[in-house]
């Protein structure tokens, strides 16, 4: 539900150590930096680290942390996390190591770690959550996801808790974030140094001097105080002697010797005449050799475009030569999960994929992306029935930074999915698109993208008006996502969700769920699991807050996640490899008691986050995951039904 944008560390992990915060001298720099404020002279012990006098200056190059003192006071917000308070006093110290690196061209590279602890109190009141009950453990879960490696929540006399959490984050340097930062953009303004990334826009006063770049984080909840400081890295050396160039090789037996110049010089990062000496280029065999060009493959042999999940189109009968002329029966036979469940009674309102056509005939737009200059272009199929154009996406996002805005409706309802924050979704100002580009794969054969959700990242539509399942109506949907890229934070879904974008009371969300949050209820393992977000609770069987041992941890990095309801008396959760085999039932049975029998499904359309984000008071969502693809359809479908979307999926060929 709610995340917030930049909590506690940017850390630098190359290995040099932190001694800002150690008891002594008062650290390596001596004078306490080129600030002049005693950066790393004034923190021994701990007692206090006194932040930098900003003074501006050059940040380009490649920083290394040489030591750091960062302390944490004042108050969280747990209510970023959906808890039912504002505030939780909290204490702590970070430590800061590694690289930090700024590019001419404005961007970064963050290479750091960081570390340290905290401890934190969470009033009776912190403990509703998404407007649930939950433990002081129910709390920890899902508070975690704010940037804490562990979190331990112990229950108070007075109904609240005490809570101790170990920060170890790669990226944000100095700042303990949900979704710290290894890339993105910097942008200067007075002294202060602003760093661009998933999670948001991160500040510091800064001050550079000599070879000497200090930083204090810039963050009033919790307050932030102390330096990081870094020493410039000289990557040029001096040179060393130019390699005289090597003895050219005599046909391609004896060539290759190395420039003799190449391994002298004392700091040179290689004599550059050394590369002149490899191997004479002619010799080592005839290339045209090998088999004849023309007999490889029948140039038709790739079949029927369509075919991929038609009967014959997989391969063209003969690919050495001659009998290449295309795989007959892939023409008009493809068939999608929108097409099977159609047949099945139960006719798709809502298809979205970044990977491919999920209806045979349909051969429009995919889904969006918008490059750094603002520019957008829409990814469509290869052919009807097919996979995305991927490499049309790469063309555009060449040397520039892409985002996905915008997933469309391939079942004609209209029920495009718009990022969250865009001008057609307002919302918080955290909340931002998923960057177009963090994970590709292959749909036989074919490169295409995921649409990977950090937090911070959610898609929205109000679907109501369109055909989807209201109230008591029933409904079935499936998705196609991964056990590898998840988190216990609230809450990864896709489904039916509140039309206000509020907790409306239980029954008023249907929705997949593939997370490993323990608030509510869990299955078997660690997760994550295959469960239901009902609304006021997520679900892995009819009593909320229990362990259902049929529902195991999903470890395949491509999973298919299916739910349907019948909103007045049963749901059940079914789940699979997308890669082989059929679909396990892991639950089916009675809706849970107490308000979510019958249903009250109110037909908003919700992706990568719960029903109650992002609105633009609110926060941003918490969670992360993977979305392949899915699609929502009117009806209880029949398990066979479900079977052969399952069979439609893995013949889609995730991963080959």
């Amino acid at each position: 539900m709610k995340l917030r944008t930049a909590a506690l560390a940017f850390a630098i992990a190359a290995g040099i150590s932190s001694e800002g915060c150690n008891s002594g001298s008062g650290g390596t720099a001596g004078t306490g930096g080129g600030s002049g404020t005693g950066a790393t002279g004034a923190g021994g012990g701990g007692a206090s680290c006194p932040d930098v006098t900003a003074c501006g200056g050059n940040v380009v190059g490649t920083w290394t942390v040489a030591s750091s003192c960062l302390t944490v006071s004042g108050t969280l917000d747990p209510s970023l996390a959906g808890a039912g308070c504002p505030s939780a006093p909290v204490t702590g110290s970070l430590t800061v190591t590694g690289t930090f690196t700024v590019n001419a061209d404005g961007t970064y590279a963050d290479d750091t770690t960081t570390s340290g602890e905290e401890q934190f109190t969470l009033a009776p009141s912190c403990l509703v959550i998404s407007s649930t009950p939950v433990t002081c453990a129910g709390a920890a879960s899902i508070i975690k996801t704010l940037g804490y490696s562990a979190l331990t929540c112990t229950a108070t006399a007075d109904g609240g808790c005490t809570c101790a959490g170990t920060v170890h984050q790669s990226g944000g340097i100095g700042l303990v974030s949900v979704a710290p930062p290894t890339i993105g953009n910097t942008t200067m303004s007075g002294n202060h140094l602003v760093l661009s990334g998933d999670a948001g826009d991160a500040s510091y006063s800064y001050c550079v001097s000599a070879d000497q770049l200090t930083l204090t984080p810039q963050s009033t909840t919790p307050t932030m105080a102390g330096t990081i400081v870094l020493r410039k890295i000289d990557i040029s050396g001096t040179g060393g002697t130019t390699g005289s160039g090597g003895t050219s090789g005599a046909g391609g037996g004896g060539g290759g010797t190395a420039g003799a110049g190449a391994t002298a010089g004392a700091g040179g990062m290689a004599g550059a005449g050394g590369t002149g000496g490899r191997g004479g280029a002619g010799g080592t065999a005839g290339a045209a050799g090998r088999g004849g060009g023309g007999g490889t493959t029948g140039t038709g042999g790739r079949g029927g475009s369509s075919g991929a999940a038609g009967t014959g189109g997989a391969a063209g009968t003969g690919g050495a030569g001659a009998g290449g002329a295309g795989g007959t029966g892939g023409a008009g036979s493809v068939v999608g999960p929108c097409d099977i469940y159609k047949s099945g009674g139960n006719p798709c309102v809502a298809a979205h994929s970044t990977v491919r056509a999920l209806l045979g005939a349909y051969s429009g737009k995919l889904y969006q992306v918008r490059n750094a200059a603002g520019a957008t272009k829409d990814i469509l199929t290869l052919a009807p029935g097919g996979a995305a154009d991927g490499p049309s996406q790469d063309s555009f996002c060449s040397g520039t930074t892409c985002v996905t805005t915008v997933l469309y409706d391939q079942s004609g309802h209209g029920n495009d999915l718009w990022y969250q924050g865009s001008t057609m979704v307002p919302a918080s100002t955290s909340s931002r698109p998923a960057t177009a580009t963090t994970e590709s794969l292959t749909l036989n054969g074919h490169k295409v993208y995921s649409l990977y959700i950090n937090p911070n990242n959610s898609y929205w539509v109000d679907a109501s008006k369109s055909g989807i399942a209201t109230g008591s109506q029933p409904e079935g949907l499936y998705m196609v996502t991964s056990g590898k890229h998840f988190n216990s934070g609230c809450c990864f879904d896709y489904g039916n969700s509140e039309t206000d974008r509020n907790a409306d009371g239980p029954g008023t969300m249907d929705a997949i769920n593939l997370s490993s949050i323990t608030a509510w209820g869990t299955g078997a393992g660690n997760g994550p699991w295959v469960m239901a977000d009902l609304e006021y609770g997520i679900f892995s069987q009819t009593a909320g807050g229990s362990k259902n041992q049929n529902d195991p941890s999903q470890t395949s990095t491509y999973v298919t996640a299916v739910l349907k309801n019948n909103g007045t008396t049963e749901f059940a959760l079914r789940g699979g490899n997308a890669q082989s085999g059929n679909l396990s039932t892991y639950f089916k049975g009675a809706l849970p008691g107490g308000g979510w029998s019958p249903m009250k499904k109110q037909g908003a359309i919700v992706l990568g986050s719960g029903g109650d984000c992002c609105k633009p008071s609110g926060g941003a969502n918490l969670s992360a995951g993977t979305f392949y693809e899915g699609s929502i359809v009117t009806g209880y479908p029949s398990d066979a039904t479900e079977e052969a979307v399952q069979a439609n999926i893995v013949a889609a060929g995730y991963g080959k």
